[in-house]
């Protein structure tokens, strides 16, 4: 693609990354979007925080029940077969390994796959890492979605995360709007760039990019 990705494109990236049969988590922010772009074929099952597996694309229209949220309040619909249950059997799931995919927001990862993405520390921010950590730690593999710089310019890629981490070596992919990036034990490799080159992306960060393989 010639340009930078927009969100509902970058959702549409990721959703087609999911492999079939996954059960996954969607955190909230920019990865809600992915489950509008999940296709029957791929027979994916949505696991929310709240205690729901079986959660379709977001609610339209009269599709809407207030009662029918995931955990950012956003109306979903359920898919046949969606069960409901305790949100201790919901993080139980979290943190007994069950998930394939987890796929989170964040403020800041490093080249080691640490992550940062509940509270940037300034003084008025509200400290909100909800179930976070226990995505982190339990999924099989965590994917963020982010923007890749912030407004003044500066990567959330990093070397080492200056924000308060809420994993350590827990995240294996990076998308976003300029670039898709994969996170492994040789550093970190470019899979795919968007209105860019890695050239480009190399002068605006200090973690080393490597191409992909």
């Amino acid at each position: 693609m010639s340009e930078k990705l927009t969100k509902d494109e970058l959702a549409r990236l990721v959703a087609k990354d999911i492999a079939p049969g996954s059960f996954v988590n969607l955190g909230i922010g920019q990865p809600t979007l992915v489950s509008n772009y999940l296709t029957a074929e791929q027979d994916v099952t949505l696991h929310t925080e709240n205690g729901m597996l079986g959660m379709g694309p977001q609610a339209k229209d009269d599709e809407i029940d207030e009662d029918l949220i995931n955990a950012g309040k956003i109306p979903v619909t359920e898919l046949p077969g969606a069960s409901y249950f305790h949100h201790a059997d919901s993080f139980a799931m979290m943190r007994g390994g069950h998930l394939d995919v987890c796929v989170l927001g964040a403020f800041q990862v490093s080249a080691a796959g640490d992550l940062a993405n509940w509270h940037t520390g300034a003084p008025d921010a509200i400290p909100a890492v909800g179930g976070a950590m226990d995505l982190a730690t339990g999924a099989k593999d965590v994917y963020v979605m982010m923007s890749l710089f912030t407004k003044d310019g500066k990567s959330k890629l990093v070397p080492e995360c200056t924000y308060p981490l809420t994993g350590v070596n827990c995240v294996t992919r990076v998308y976003t709007n300029e670039a898709v990036f994969l996170i492994g034990e040789d550093g970190v490799r470019v899979r795919e760039t968007f209105g860019t080159t890695i050239e480009e992306l190399q002068s605006k960060m200090d973690v080393k990019l490597l191409p992909a393989e």
